[in-house]
């Protein structure tokens, strides 16, 4: 039965590059995801986009002596360009400065005040005498109360990871002069979380069965320590989306609350860029689609706790307020797989101090599947893990070029030269090559498991697994040896091999999207397994931006075993892979820090 799924993928923002930390944390394992659904035969939906409104954005335009605008628009066309890179197949991934997500945003806002979910208060906030203004809440820093860290934001400490209360930080100052702050009142608006806390802890307690126990652990027991508070969602601020009340002038929707109402508007605006416009609603008012909300640990309050809050409160006004229309409430998330985090080396990566492995810098000297590989097979699922460059040589070599590529380019090379460039006819199989495809076949169920319930990494593994198992059915018959004497034996072998390896080449292809298609071309496919990814530009009233676009035109690949049939033509054959030299690890380690 075909599901519907939705892939949505934690929205960077626009002050900093991608480095690997935040590809394997969320935007790697929502392509995974989505790449093996659509084999599946799932009508997949992968959206995310640029966050420009948040207070990092502003920091860095200030620090750099540059506009807002300039800051964002150049972030998110890196972003477009690592993501196209990289393969990382997004539908759709925009930018929250669009009118379609000012209007989705809005529209929320309203739909949570019509339920009675907002209301008004009047509270302390920092303010800068000397910049005469209120201060976003990272634009302030001091001393963590709860856990006594320097360097804590005012509205979260990245040491013991709580949300803060701005007016309780200590010795405060302004990140802009390094002035002092003094508190001074301010009214905003307040979504009242508490009444929704009983609706948000059913809602978790439904998901034990499927979600991670790091993410249901996090997020009951912070509610069951210090339950579901009333937070602000506006901001003093003059970037942003303006909060439609009449009065609030001046005043924007903090970006906590808005940013993540971007999943919701990116599908919004796919639909209406596909020439679709109520083809959205497939996913987001179908109580039978399943929502997967990919990011790191850091996030996970927010997007277990408070977007579930922020969808059950809107309830299903969402369509009358935006479109004039009644409909089913919006889909809550199905899973929330988020990642722990990766270090470098055995330090934090921190990109001010060159502690970091930048995405396009790495794919400038490094393969798209080789780095998709490491960043796999080392995915921090639920525990922190660590970059370590000599291991990434070490796997490239030992794993992914010895197990793998050296297996499926010596299987093809060999047949491509004995058997005239086609699939050979192998007559009867014998025990020992139907045991072998029994295996393989097998693996389809196990794989799939795995890749259904987001555990990457041992569905990576079980796949190298099962190319060893090949490798150790190819020691045994010797095809090279037996041709001289046997032809129609290594014939059975070299036949079984091929089978195995096209089998292999689709389990592989989720994580490994561009030598699967090199490999699929060699033995003899004309579609491609997958789709193309393309920029595409979009405008609207608010500017230019481009989008990232994804088409599964002519695309055939499909999650089975492999139909391989004797005769088939080949195509000559490739290396799928390079060796690296083990200096490379010392030549990568020299240039951190600098």
């Amino acid at each position: 039965m075909t599901e519907n799924i939705l892939i949505a993928i934690a929205w960077p923002y626009a002050n900093a590059k991608i480095h690997v930390g935040n590809i394997t944390g969320s935007h790697l394992p929502g392509d995974i995801v989505a790449r093996y659904h659509r084999l599946k035969g799932n009508r997949v939906l992968v959206v995310s986009g640029t966050d420009s409104h948040g207070t990092p954005v502003t920091l860095r335009a200030d620090a750099e002596g540059k506009t807002i605008e300039e800051v964002y628009q150049y972030y998110h066309h890196t972003f477009l360009d690592v993501f196209q890179q990289l393969g990382i197949t997004y539908d759709l991934f925009t930018s929250t400065h669009t009118d379609n997500h000012f209007k989705v945003s809005q529209s929320i806002f309203l739909a949570l005040q019509k339920n009675g979910y907002l209301y008004t208060e009047t509270r302390p906030q920092w303010y800068s005498p000397a910049a005469n203004r209120f201060l976003p809440d990272r634009y302030v820093e001091g001393t963590c109360y709860i856990c006594g860290a320097e360097g804590a934001r005012s509205d979260q400490c990245d040491v013991c990871g709580n949300v803060l209360e701005p007016d309780k930080l200590l010795n405060p100052r302004s990140k802009v002069d390094n002035s002092t702050p003094e508190l001074r009142d301010t009214e905003h608006y307040f979504l009242d979380l508490s009444k929704l806390e009983p609706e948000v802890v059913k809602f978790l307690r439904a998901r034990q069965d499927h979600m991670r126990e790091t993410v249901l652990g996090q997020s009951l027991g912070q509610i069951e320590s210090e339950g579901l508070k009333p937070r602000a969602i506006t901001r003093d601020l003059d970037w942003g989306i303006p909060v439609p009340v009449e009065g609030w002038e001046g005043k924007c929707l903090y970006v906590w609350f808005e940013a993540v109402i971007g999943y919701l508007s990116a599908a919004i605006e796919w639909a209406q860029v596909s020439g679709q416009p109520d083809a959205w609603k497939d996913w987001w008012t179908n109580p039978d689609a399943k929502t997967f909300h990919f990011i790191g640990k850091d996030n996970i309050f927010f997007h277990a706790a408070w977007w579930p809050a922020q969808l059950l409160g809107t309830g299903a006004q969402f369509l009358e307020v935006f479109a004039g229309e009644s409909g089913q409430p919006l889909t809550l998330p199905y899973d929330v797989p988020a990642n722990q985090f990766m270090n470098l080396e055995g330090r934090k990566i921190s990109g001010s101090r060159n502690w970091v492995v930048d995405g396009l810098d790495a794919l400038t000297r490094y393969d798209p599947d080789a780095l998709r590989y490491y960043l796999t097979i080392n995915m921090p699922e639920n525990r922190d893990t660590d970059w370590d460059w000599k291991e990434f040589v070490a796997r490239n070599n030992n794993e992914l070029v010895a197990t793998w590529g050296n297996l499926a380019n010596r299987v093809l090379s060999f047949c491509y030269k004995h058997w005239e460039g086609h699939v050979p006819d192998p007559g009867p199989l014998r025990p020992g090559d139907e045991e072998l495809l029994a295996t393989i076949d097998a693996g389809f169920e196990t794989v799939s498991g795995l890749l259904s319930s987001v555990k990457l990494r041992p569905a990576l593994q079980e796949t190298l697994r099962l190319a060893t198992e090949v490798n150790k059915y190819l020691d045994v018959t010797a095809p090279w040896s037996a041709i001289k004497t046997d032809k129609a034996g290594a014939a059975k072998t070299v036949y079984t091999a091929l089978r195995a390896i096209d089998s292999l080449k689709t389990m592989f292809s989720p994580f490994l999207p561009f030598t699967c298609e090199k490999l699929h071309t060699f033995l003899g496919y004309d579609a491609p397994l997958f789709g193309e990814q393309y920029t595409q530009p979009i405008t609207d009233s608010l500017g230019t931006h481009t989008g990232l676009r994804y088409r599964e035109a002519n695309a055939s690949g499909k999650w089975e075993p492999s139909q391989l049939t004797p005769g088939k033509a080949l195509r000559q054959p490739a290396p799928l892979f390079k060796k690296l030299e083990e200096k490379v690890a010392e030549e990568e380690r020299e240039r951190l820090g600098k």
